[in-house]
C-alpha cells in the first residue's frame, strides 16, 4: 500500500511538470515564432482597415453568452423539430454508451469462457452478440442521421434569420455603404454560419457523450473498485482540462483571423472579376496579380504558423489528454490487484481475477477515453468561440442597421466648400413626411455617409407633372439626392417630404437584369402572382415591351417564359429599354432617371420620355443630352462647391450642365 502511495504522488509530480513544461515551451516557441514574423518584410497591401475594437475571441463567460443567444436562434421553442432532433441525438447518445458497457460485459464474458474452456458459455454469449449486432448498427446510424440533420436545421434557422435582417428594406445596401464594421458579409452569411453551425452539432456530440460515458462508468466503477478510483481520474480531468484550456486560448483569435483573411482574398477575387473589362483596358494584370498574390501569401502565412501551432498542441494534447490519462487509469485500475493485503481478492481465482480485471480496466480504459474526448473537446470550444464572435458580430450589426445606428469613419466638413465652420452631423435627425404628388426639399443638407457636405441646406419643391432635369459635374451632389431621396442615406437635418418607397422608382444607367424568366425582366422586383394581382395581363406587357420598341424581343427568345442569361443576351441598348419598360409596368408617381438612356437612339429616347408624360410620371432626370430639354419643365443646377438654383427652363435657357 505504501507503495502504491509513494507511486500516486510520484506520477502526481511528474503529470504537473508535464504539463507546465509544455505550457513554457509552446509559449517560447510561440513568442520566438512571433518575433520572427515581425522581422518579415510585411506585404504593404490594405484591403480594409477600421478603428474597430477586435473581436474577443475565447472560452469564458463572454462566449457562453453570446453562444447561449444564438442558441435560442437555432432552437427557438420546446416544441420544434430542433428539440426533437437533440432528444434524438441524446437517446442515441445514451443508447451507445450503454452499448459499449453491454459489450464491454459481454466481451469479457466471451473471453472468459474462452479461458474457462466453456463451450455453452462460449456460444450462448457469442449468440447474444450476433443479436445485438443489427441493434448497435441502428444506433450508430440513428445518431449520424441524427447529427446531419441537426447540423441542417441549425444552418437552416441562423440563415433565415439573418437574411431576413439583412434584406429587411436597404439593410444589405446600408452595411456595404453606410456602415464599415463588416466587409465581407457574403462569407460570413454563408461559409462562417456553415462552420459555426457545424461546430455547434459536433461540440454537443463530441462532449455530451463522453460526459455521458464518465458518469455511467464512475457509477459501475465505484461499485468495483470503490470511490477513490473514479475521483482519481476526475481530479486529473480538471487538472488537465484547465491546463490545456489556457494552452489553447489562442485558437478563438487564430480562428477570427483565419476568416477575415480568407474573406479579404474572396473580395479582391470577386473585385478582379466585376471590374474586369476597365482592368483589361488599363492592361493592369501584372498590378492585379501582386494584389491578389499578396492577399493569399498573407492568409498562407497565417494559415502555416496556424498550423505550427495545432503541431505542437496535438503533441500536448496526444500526451495530456491521451497518454497520461491511460497511465493515470493503470495505476487507477491495478490498486486491488497489485496490493497483496487488499481484501477484494484475498479468495478469488486466477479467473475471476482475470475476468474482473478485464471488466474493471476496460470500464476505467473507457472512461479514460471519454475523458480525454471532453479534455480535447475544448480544443473544439476554442474554435466555436471563433465563429461564435463572427456571428455575433454579424447579428450586433444587422440588429444596428435596423434600428437606424451606423458605425463609420466621420470626418469633419473643414476641407469642404459650404464656408469652413464645423457642422454637426448626426445620421437620422431630418424628418420625413410621406405625401403624394410632392417631393419637398425644406433645408436639407446633402451629406455622404463621410460626412463630406456637398451642399449645406437644400430647398425645393416639385409637384407631380413638373419634370426637373438634374445637371453639374462629377461630384457635385446629383447621386447624393437621389441617394437621399431613396431613403438609402440618412436625413442629417431639415424636413424632406415625399410619397411612400413603392411610388418612387429609380433607373440607373446600367440596369440591373434579375435571375429569371423574360416576364420577371421586366415586372421586377414582382413576380407573376404580384402581376395577375395587378390585373396586368401579358398583352399588356406585350404592349408595353412595345412602347420601348422591343416586341421583336418576345419572338427572338422564345416567349414570356424564356430563361437566359439576360446580362449577357440583352444589349446595351435592350438592358436599358427593358428598364423603361418595368417604369412603365410599375406606373410611379416619380421616377428618377439616372443617364438611363444614353445607349438609345434621340427619337426611342423622346418616344419613351412623351410615354412618361402622357401616363403621368414625374421625372428627375440626370443627363447631359440638350435633346431631353424639351421633356422638363424645371432644372436643378449644382455647381459642385455647395451652390445649387432650381428654376424653370425657358426659352432663354441656352446651356445644359455647364
Amino acid at each position: 500500500m505504501a507503495v502504491l502511495s509513494k507511486l500516486n504522488t510520484k506520477n502526481s509530480a511528474i503529470i504537473t511538470l508535464a504539463g507546465l513544461a509544455s505550457y513554457l515551451a509552446i509559449k517560447n516557441i510561440i513568442s520566438l515564432r512571433q518575433r520572427r514574423n515581425k522581422a518579415k518584410s510585411e506585404i504593404k497591401v490594405v484591403i480594409s482597415q477600421h478603428d474597430l475594437k477586435k473581436e474577443r475571441a475565447a472560452v469564458d463567460s463572454v462566449f457562453v453568452g453570446r453562444l447561449i443567444r444564438i442558441l435560442k436562434i437555432l432552437v427557438p421553442g420546446w416544441i420544434t423539430p430542433e428539440t426533437w432532433y437533440l432528444l434524438i441525438v441524446a437517446w442515441s447518445l445514451v443508447a451507445r454508451t450503454y452499448a459499449d458497457v453491454w459489450m464491454i460485459q459481454n466481451g469479457t464474458a466471451i473471453e472468459s469462457a474462452i479461458i474457462g474452456r466453456d463451450l455453452n458459455l462460449f456460444k450462448t454469449h457469442l449468440f447474444k452478440f450476433i443479436y445485438a449486432m443489427p441493434m448497435i448498427s441502428v444506433v450508430n446510424n440513428i445518431l449520424k442521421y441524427g447529427l446531419n440533420e441537426l447540423k441542417l436545421r441549425f444552418r437552416t434557422r441562423l440563415s433565415t434569420y439573418l437574411y431576413d435582417r439583412y434584406l429587411k428594406g436597404f439593410t444589405f445596401y446600408k452595411m456595404s455603404n453606410l456602415d464599415n464594421r463588416i466587409v465581407n458579409a457574403d462569407q460570413l452569411l454563408t461559409q462562417d454560419v456553415e462552420k459555426f453551425c457545424d461546430s455547434v452539432a459536433e461540440l454537443y456530440s463530441n462532449l455530451s457523450k463522453p460526459i455521458l460515458d464518465v458518469i455511467l462508468y464512475t457509477v459501475k466503477l465505484t461499485g468495483a473498485i470503490g470511490a477513490q478510483g473514479p475521483f482519481y481520474m476526475l481530479l486529473y480531468l480538471a487538472v488537465s482540462g484547465s491546463i490545456l484550456t489556457r494552452l489553447r486560448r489562442p485558437i478563438g483569435k487564430m480562428t477570427v483571423t483565419e476568416q477575415r483573411l480568407e474573406g479579404e482574398y474572396r473580395y479582391v477575387n470577386s473585385r478582379l472579376i466585376t471590374n474586369s473589362e476597365e482592368i483589361a483596358f488599363y492592361q493592369g494584370n501584372q498590378k492585379e496579380q501582386f494584389t491578389i498574390l499578396a492577399s493569399f501569401q498573407k492568409l498562407v502565412n497565417h494559415l502555416r504558423f496556424f498550423i505550427f501551432f495545432r503541431l505542437q498542441m496535438g503533441f500536448v494534447d496526444n500526451i495530456v489528454a491521451k497518454y497520461l490519462a491511460t497511465v493515470v487509469g493503470y495505476l487507477v485500475v491495478s490498486r486491488p490487484f497489485l496490493d497483496l493485503t487488499h481484501p477484494r481478492h484475498r479468495t478469488s481465482t486466477h479467473a475471476e481475477m482475470l475476468e474482473d480485471y478485464y471488466k474493471s480496466g476496460r470500464m476505467l480504459v473507457k472512461m479514460a477515453e471519454a475523458i480525454g474526448r471532453i479534455v480535447l473537446a475544448g480544443r473544439e470550444m476554442t474554435r466555436l468561440s471563433g465563429f461564435t464572435a463572427r456571428v455575433t458580430q454579424l447579428i450586433r450589426v444587422l440588429d444596428d442597421l435596423n434600428k437606424g445606428h451606423y458605425e463609420r469613419t466621420m470626418v469633419s466638413d473643414k476641407n469642404n466648400l459650404t464656408g469652413g465652420n464645423h457642422v454637426a452631423l448626426k445620421p437620422g435627425s431630418g424628418k420625413i413626411i410621406v405625401q403624394d404628388h410632392l417631393i419637398k426639399f425644406d433645408k436639407v443638407p446633402l451629406v455622404t455617409p463621410n460626412g463630406d457636405v456637398l451642399i449645406k441646406e437644400l430647398s425645393m419643391e416639385v409637384k407631380s407633372g413638373m419634370n426637373v432635369l438634374v445637371c453639374g459635374p462629377n461630384g457635385c451632389g446629383k447621386s447624393s439626392l437621389f441617394r437621399t431621396l431613396g431613403e438609402l442615406w440618412p436625413l442629417f437635418g431639415g424636413v424632406m417630404t415625399k410619397p411612400e418607397k413603392g411610388k418612387l422608382f429609380y433607373v440607373p444607367q446600367r440596369p440591373y437584369m434579375a435571375v429569371g424568366t423574360l416576364r420577371d425582366q421586366v415586372i421586377y422586383p414582382d413576380n407573376k402572382e404580384q402581376q395577375i394581382k395587378k390585373r396586368v395581363k401579358d398583352e399588356d406587357l406585350a404592349e408595353i415591351l412595345g412602347k420601348v420598341q422591343l416586341d421583336y424581343i418576345l419572338e427572338r427568345e422564345g416567349g414570356w417564359n424564356s430563361v437566359q442569361d439576360w446580362m449577357d443576351v440583352l444589349s446595351g441598348g435592350e438592358k436599358q429599354r427593358i428598364a423603361m419598360a418595368r417604369l412603365f409596368y410599375h406606373k410611379p408617381q416619380f421616377a428618377i432617371l439616372d443617364e438611363c438612356t444614353s445607349a438609345v437612339s434621340v427619337d426611342v429616347e423622346g418616344y419613351m420620355y412623351q410615354h412618361c408624360r402622357e401616363v403621368g410620371i414625374t421625372l428627375f432626370t440626370v443627363s447631359h443630352r440638350k435633346s431631353l430639354w424639351t421633356h422638363h419643365d424645371y432644372y436643378l443646377k449644382m455647381d459642385g462647391r455647395g451652390n445649387y438654383e432650381y428654376k424653370p427652363i425657358t426659352e432663354d435657357t441656352t446651356e445644359f450642365g455647364s
